[in-house]
């Protein structure tokens, strides 16, 4: 049976090939080595790409929607003419 990546780290550590300095730093370098290998995702999947992208969009058609809405639009008028008209 073939040994595991992880399992031939644990070896050499305890056998103190990667790290000859103190017990403190060994479990320092262990510790390190299990925080990088115990992940599993590094990043999105293509599905995730694809429902970040269909949010986004859909976000982006409701903000549309939402400032050419009469309301908005008028509000969005009358301080920009506003600040044309301030006097100096």
């Amino acid at each position: 049976m073939e040994t595991k990546f992880w399992d031939r780290v644990v070896g050499a550590l305890s056998r103190r090939r990667l790290c000859t300095g103190a017990p403190d730093r060994r479990a320092k370098w262990s510790a390190w080595w299990a925080g990088r290998l115990g992940r599993s995702d590094r990043g999105m999947t293509t599905s995730e790409y694809a429902v970040g992208t269909i949010a986004a969009c859909a976000f982006a058609a409701v903000l549309y929607k939402v400032v050419n809405s009469g309301p908005v639009l008028s509000a969005l008028q009358s301080l920009v003419e506003d600040a044309l008209d301030a006097k100096f």
